[in-house]
């Protein structure tokens, strides 16, 4: 595998000696001083250009960064995120895995769209600036990414997105909709536990940290056990499996907003976790040809 020095200088001198290259800059983990350094960071650049058509059409152009093993053009399957799409003369991207095990996310942005988009990543470094064409930039930071303090209401509304959408989880597990249920979790109610978790950290460092994408950093300020709890709310296709993740997931989340709730003086309705775990138990120990519910006492919660 090249080093990091032989990968800057191949990326630095190649934007030098390239007339139609005009400053290069750089974002992702290796900007961030609080992410931890291994072998599959990968590199990602982008060359501010006076035009992108020409390096578009140069086919073997991404060949002089390395021996690719494979690689892949976002930009040519707009219809995958329409949402993400921009024309190709602002901006082109190759994602580049090579033979060595180094990877590249190389991108090429006209100089007018690079000095916008610029702006809108903290986690920012400007390498190379033939012209000064760039904007100043602050100080690299992850200051964006950073857990933001709930206001009551979000912390409330997040708290109700949880238990109610469990009782989606419920019906799916007894009817064994297992691809349901795991979307259901994993896109939805898993999404709420990792907020209240990551304002629990947020909290205990006066929210001046990232967890990281999909808060992978969160066992930095979660104790052992808290941190071997969330993983074991991870589950495969077995329905008693499930069942046991969706318990230790509640039992999780409820500690935790009590926790997050006390901490900021936020309300918290009680009653509302109570009763829908109470329901998830009964559920659970539904004969799979029940053909009544049954009755459960309890009263009706809402935000």
């Amino acid at each position: 595998m090249r080093s990091e020095k032989e990968m800057f200088e191949l990326i630095i001198n190649t934007a030098k000696d390239d007339e139609r290259i005009r400053a290069v800059f750089m974002n992702g983990s290796r900007t961030n001083p609080n992410v931890p350094k291994d072998i599959f960071q990968d590199y990602d650049i982008v060359y501010a250009v006076k035009e992108t058509q020409s390096f578009i059409d140069d086919k073997g152009w991404p060949d002089r960064f390395g021996d690719i093993l494979f690689m892949q053009y976002p930009d040519e399957f707009p219809d995958l995120y329409p949402e993400e799409a921009v024309p190709k003369s602002d901006r082109y991207a190759w994602l580049m895995q090579f033979k060595d095990g180094t990877r590249i996310d190389l991108t090429v942005m006209s100089i007018e769209y690079a000095k916008t988009n610029i702006l809108t990543d903290s986690l920012c470094e400007i390498i190379l600036d033939k012209d000064n064409c760039l904007p100043e930039i602050p100080e690299s930071s992850d200051e964006m990414y950073r857990v933001k303090k709930p206001t009551e209401r979000i912390f409330l509304c997040t708290c109700n997105e949880f238990w109610w959408c469990l009782d989606n989880v419920a019906k799916g597990l007894w009817r064994k909709e297992i691809p349901y249920v795991q979307d259901m979790l994993s896109q939805v109610v898993r999404k709420q536990l990792e907020k209240v978790l990551c304002w629990k950290a947020g909290i205990l460092t006066d929210f001046t940290v990232s967890t990281g994408k999909s808060a992978k950093y969160l066992y930095r300020w979660l104790s052992p056990d808290e941190w071997q709890r969330y993983l074991d709310t991870y589950a495969g296709g077995n329905v008693t499996y499930i069942w046991n993740a969706v318990g230790i997931m509640c039992d999780l989340f409820y500690e935790t907003a009590k926790w997050v709730a006390g901490r900021l003086g936020y309300d918290l309705c009680e009653e509302e976790a109570l009763n829908c775990m109470a329901y998830l138990k009964k559920v659970s120990k539904l004969p799979d040809d029940a053909e009544d519910f049954g009755y459960m006492p309890g009263g009706i919660t809402s935000v």
